[in-house]
C-alpha cells in the first residue's frame, strides 16, 4: 500500500504544480459532512493509505502530513509507515495544528486550495481568516480528485426505499409542518438541507449509499410551498415515486443541486446550517442567508413512541444474537478462531432478524493488546486468533428497521488476572454510575462525565474518548445534538433521546476494557420547587462477565444494581432462546 500511496502523493504534487498551488488540505468526509462516506469521495483514503473516519491530510510541495485524533494514533502509525505521510496528534500538547504546520511551511503569497465541496461553510471562513493574517492565497476550486483519481470507484447506484410509518411513526408532512416551524420562527422562508441523515428523517426515506448508515445520497429544498429532492432519479422506483408525490415533492436531479440555488429568487431568506452546508453550496446561494443550527437536529433526537417501542424490540433481538454469538466464541476459542471469524459470526446471528439490515459502524473485535487500540478494524493481515486466554473486547452493532444498537462487551477466554479484574471494575463502576443518575431538566453531558470517569481518575487513569453519544432510529449510530464528554457541548439532555453509555480502559500493548449500554432519557421525578429531574432507562441487553467483576470493590448499591439489571437481561431474552442458550444466559446473569 505504501507504494501506490507514495506514487499518488506524487501524482498530486505533479498537479499542484500545474496549477501553481503550494499546499491542499483534503479531508475525510463528503459533500454531506458524513460520519461514513461512499467509496467515491474517499480520496483521502485513496492518497495517504489511512482508512479511519477521523482524519485530515495536508500536502506542500516537499512535505505531507495526517491530522487524527486519539482513537486512530496506533492504526495511523501503522498505516502510514512508508507511505510519505508524517502522523500529526490532534488535541495533544506539543503537536501543531494544521494551521501552525501550514504557518512554518509556507511563504507568503503561497497558495492554499481546498475542494469547495467537502468544507463547510464555518471551516472555510476559518480557513479564509487565517490565510489572510498569515499572507496567503485561498482557492477553493481545487478539485484533484476529479482530474487525476485513476480508477475512481462509481457513485452508489442502490435505489431509495420508502421508510414505513409503523416504524417511524411521523409522516413526511408532519415533519416538514415542525421543521418549517422552526425555520420560520427563525426568520427564514425556506432551508437548505444537505446532511443525509437529516434527509433521510425528513422524507421518511432509507437507502444503501453509506456503509453502516441507511441513507441515500441526496440534497433538498424546502419553503413553505416548494419541497425539492435532488436525487439520481435512477434511485427514485415507483414506490419512492408515489411516496414523494403523495407529498407534493419535487425530484430533481441530484447534480442539478448548484445550479437551481443559484436561480433562487433573491426575496427569499434562506437558513442553512454553516456547520453542515458545504462552502460550495452556500456560495452558490445568492437570495438573503440566515445561518442557524438545523432543526431537524434537534427534532430527530427525541424520539416518538413508536420508535421508542422500536428501540426495545430491537435490544432483545440483538441481545438474543449477542448470547448466541458469545456462546459460539466460548466454546471456539480454542479451536483457532480469529478476530474476523468473531465478527462474521455476530452478522450471522443478528441475520436470524427479518428486521436486521446489516451493521452499524464496523465491527470492533480486539483480542488482548489489539482491545487497547479504540477504533481497531481486524483485517486478514491483522486478525489475531484467539485462544482461552487473555480479554477480548467486541463493540458492535445492528441496524433493524425498529431500531440502532450499540454496544461493547469485554470477556475473559481464561487465565483473568487481579490486575484485570481491577480494571474491569473500575470502568464497570463508572459506567453503572452513569446508568444510574437523576439530573435536573437542562443538565449538559459534560456535567454527568465525571460519574464515567470519576472511578479511573480516583487511580490516576483515564480514557481520551466521548463517554456518551447520540443514536439515531435505524439512521446514524453516532448523532448529535448531545454529548457526553469531558469538554462542554452546548446541548442538553431531552426527554426521549438516547445516548451510550461506554466508559474504557486501554492499556497498550496488553488489552483494552470498554463496556457499553444504550440508554433512553427519562421522567425520574417532577419537583415543585426545583423543577424537573430525568433518570436513565437502560435499553440494551446482554449481561456483564462476572468472572472479571471484583465484588469487593462494588458498593452494595452497585451489586444490587447489576443484579437486578441481570435478572432483567434474562427474563426478557429467555424466550427468545432455546432451552440450551437460556442455560448458558441463566448461568451468566447468576446473581454476584
Amino acid at each position: 500500500m505504501s507504494k501506490d500511496t507514495y506514487q499518488h502523493l506524487e501524482e498530486l504534487r505533479q498537479y499542484m504544480r500545474g496549477k501553481h498551488v503550494d499546499a491542499v488540505i483534503i479531508p475525510g468526509t463528503d459533500p454531506h459532512q458524513s460520519e461514513y462516506t461512499c467509496d467515491y469521495w474517499k480520496y483521502r483514503e485513496y492518497l495517504t493509505g489511512f482508512t479511519g473516519d477521523n482524519g485530515t491530510a495536508v500536502v506542500t510541495l516537499d512535505k505531507a502530513g495526517l491530522w487524527t485524533d486519539s482513537r486512530y494514533f496506533l492504526q495511523a502509525q501503522e498505516q502510514l509507515a512508508d507511505s510519505g505521510f508524517v502522523m500529526y496528534k490532534e488535541r495533544v500538547p506539543g503537536e501543531p495544528t494544521v494551521h501552525e504546520w501550514l504557518a512554518s511551511e509556507l511563504g507568503e503569497d503561497a497558495l492554499v486550495a481546498i475542494d469547495g465541496r467537502m468544507f463547510t461553510l464555518v471551516e472555510a471562513n476559518r480557513l479564509e481568516n487565517f490565510c489572510g493574517q498569515n499572507g496567503f492565497m485561498l482557492a477553493t476550486d481545487f478539485f484533484p480528485s476529479d482530474a487525476i483519481w485513476t480508477g475512481r470507484p462509481e457513485m452508489p447506484s442502490g435505489p431509495a426505499s420508502v421508510y414505513p410509518v409503523e416504524y417511524d411513526g411521523e409522516d413526511v408532512d408532519s415533519k416538514m409542518d415542525r421543521v418549517m416551524r422552526a425555520v420560520k420562527a427563525a426568520g427564514a422562508d425556506g432551508m437548505l438541507v444537505t446532511a443525509l441523515d437529516e434527509i433521510a428523517w425528513l422524507f421518511n426515506l432509507r437507502g444503501t449509499d453509506v456503509a453502516y448508515t441507511p441513507v441515500v445520497m441526496a440534497y433538498a429544498f424546502i419553503t413553505n410551498h416548494d419541497r425539492v429532492l435532488f436525487i439520481d432519479q435512477n434511485k427514485v422506483t415507483k414506490q419512492v415515486k408515489d411516496h414523494l408525490k403523495q407529498h407534493d415533492v419535487k425530484v430533481k436531479d441530484y447534480d442539478e443541486v448548484e445550479k437551481f440555488l443559484s436561480h433562487v429568487s433573491e426575496r427569499l431568506t434562506v437558513a442553512l446550517d454553516p456547520h453542515r452546508v458545504s462552502d460550495r453550496l452556500g456560495q452558490a446561494l445568492m437570495c438573503s442567508k440566515l445561518y442557524i443550527a438545523s432543526p431537524i437536529i434537534d427534532l430527530k433526537a427525541v424520539k416518538n413512541e413508536v420508535e421508542i417501542a422500536g428501540y426495545r424490540e430491537a435490544m432483545k433481538a440483538d441481545g438474543a444474537a449477542l448470547v448466541r454469538a458469545f456462546m459460539w466464541i466460548e466454546a471456539n476459542a480454542a479451536q483457532g478462531i480469529t478476530e474476523l471469524d468473531v465478527d462474521n459470526r455476530l452478522q450471522q446471528e443478528r441475520a436470524r432478524c427479518e428486521l436486521y439490515r446489516g451493521d452499524s459502524f464496523h465491527t470492533i473485535a480486539g483480542y488482548k493488546e489489539h482491545g487497547a487500540i479504540v477504533h481497531y478494524e481486524a483485517s486478514e493481515q491483522s486478525a489475531s486468533t484467539l485462544a482461552p486466554d487473555g480479554l477480548l473486547l467486541v463493540d458492535t452493532g445492528g441496524q433493524y428497521l425498529n431500531g440502532t444498537t450499540d454496544i461493547t462487551r469485554t470477556i475473559t477466554l481464561g487465565n483473568v488476572t487481579a490486575q484485570q479484574r481491577h480494571d474491569y471494575t473500575l470502568v464497570l463502576k463508572g459506567h453503572l454510575a452513569l446508568a444510574r443518575a437523576v439530573f435536573p431538566y437542562n443538565t449538559y453531558g459534560s456535567q454527568l462525565d465525571i460519574l464515567a470517569h470519576g472511578p479511573l481518575w480516583q487511580e490516576g487513569l483515564n480514557y481520551g474518548h466521548g463517554t456518551g453519544h447520540g443514536v439515531g432510529h435505524f439512521l446514524g449510530c453516532h448523532e448529535g445534538p448531545f454529548q457526553i464528554r469531558m469538554n462542554y457541548i452546548p446541548a442538553p439532555l431531552r426527554l426521549g433521546e438516547v445516548t451510550s453509555d461506554e466508559p474504557g480502559l486501554y492499556k497498550t500493548g496488553e488489552y483494552g476494557i470498554r463496556i457499553e449500554n444504550l440508554l433512553l432519557v427519562v421522567p425520574a421525578m417532577s419537583n415543585e420547587d426545583y423543577g424537573d429531574f430525568y433518570k436513565f432507562e437502560v435499553l440494551t441487553l446482554m449481561p456483564y462477565d462476572t468472572r472479571l467483576i471484583d465484588k469487593s470493590m462494588l458498593s452494595p448499591e452497585e451489586v444490587k444494581q447489576v443484579n437486578d439489571y441481570h435478572a432483567r437481561v434474562l427474563a426478557e431474552l429467555g424466550p427468545l432462546l432455546s432451552p440450551e442458550e437460556q442455560q448458558w444466559l441463566a448461568a451468566k446473569t447468576q446473581a454476584i
